[in-house]
């Protein structure tokens, strides 16, 4: 039997979702991805062993899909937080690469899982393809930070979050959900980071917040937004650079997200998050975006968290291409 080599893994196919993101064309075999728009989904990261398996994370891309009829009625359809239509944003080309799938009960496994992942988002950013990667819990960022270095530029961090995620290890992992931007301290390619919506207590102890203030992250807690505004705070965020963003769904109030599994009171607002991407887009090259820790059996029965999701990934596409040519 021949054991495949990494480029047979990176050319394997995705797995096809229950159902594809608004109604954007699924393509499963990445020889064949073609678009400047992708969605993937992740389903995955490193566990750690203590935490229950399978991870219900892991089912959040599809719950986000499902629920494409109720964060948007057609591509026809006004919409007032991108004040035109989503059929008018002619210069997208986008489609849905279905998921990398990850068997939880099989922890050995996780290092050729994300070499995988590496590997096909490398290949999208190689494109200039624009990114939209749903978790997963926020391990899965890391990887996607890893991809980040074919861009070829400096990248700005833009991190929502009510943790801050700059735990060295937990439990001997170093790629899992307490981690990932002390991972993307590490990597020459990320310049800048700041880490917007912390409050309260969670992954942090002093080491880490000394770490992060250390390294030159600009840590904006939910208080600051609330207290200051969100115009304020957009005068903190980058212009001019290529960004990646990072939402945990925990960064938002569980008002307004409230399928996660560690809420927080006090958090951000849908409306806050929206204007925040729209800046981003707007002024800088938003080379991708994930949003993560949606824990869909937490979710009221309506789906509100994951209707929440498709809403600011729609925010991110309207800021991103409407009046391009």
């Amino acid at each position: 039997m021949t054991t495949p080599s990494l480029q047979d893994a990176v050319l394997a196919p995705t797995s096809q979702p229950v159902r594809c993101f608004l109604d954007w064309p699924v393509i499963t075999d990445p020889q064949q991805w073609e678009g400047n728009v992708a969605l993937i989904g992740v389903q995955q990261s490193e566990p750690y062993p203590a935490d229950p398996q399978p991870s219900d994370q892991a089912t959040a891309p599809d719950a986000v899909r499902l629920q494409s009829y109720q964060f948007c009625d057609g591509p026809d359809q006004w919409d007032f937080d991108i004040n035109t239509t989503l059929s008018s944003l002619t210069a997208m080309k986008p489609f849905d690469c279905g998921n990398i799938n990850f068997d939880s009960r099989k922890p050995d496994q996780y290092p050729a899982f994300a070499e995988h992942q590496v590997a096909l988002l490398e290949k999208l950013w190689r494109s200039k393809t624009q990114v939209i990667m749903l978790g997963g819990d926020h391990g899965v960022t890391t990887p996607a930070l890893q991809a980040l270095n074919v861009i070829g530029e400096p990248v700005h961090v833009v991190h929502i979050d009510a943790h801050l995620d700059w735990r060295e290890e937990k439990e001997g992992v170093k790629g899992g959900y307490s981690s990932p931007l002390r991972r993307a301290s590490e990597m020459p390619w990320i310049s800048h980071i700041t880490q917007i919506g912390m409050r309260g207590t969670g992954s942090a102890r002093r080491k880490e917040m000394e770490d992060a203030v250390a390294w030159g992250a600009d840590i904006i807690p939910a208080l600051d937004v609330h207290m200051e505004g969100v115009k304020a705070i957009c005068d903190r965020l980058p212009k001019g650079r290529k960004v990646y963003l990072t939402i945990d769904a925990d960064g938002l109030d569980a008002s307004h997200m409230p399928g996660v599994l560690a809420p927080q009171p006090g958090g951000l607002y849908k409306e806050q998050v929206a204007v925040m991407i729209q800046h981003l887009a707007k002024h800088n090259d938003l080379v991708g975006m994930d949003i993560v820790e949606i824990a869909p059996s937490f979710d009221f029965k309506n789906a509100i968290t994951c209707i929440t999701a498709g809403r600011l990934i729609i925010n991110a596409l309207g800021a991103t291409w409407k009046d391009r040519d």
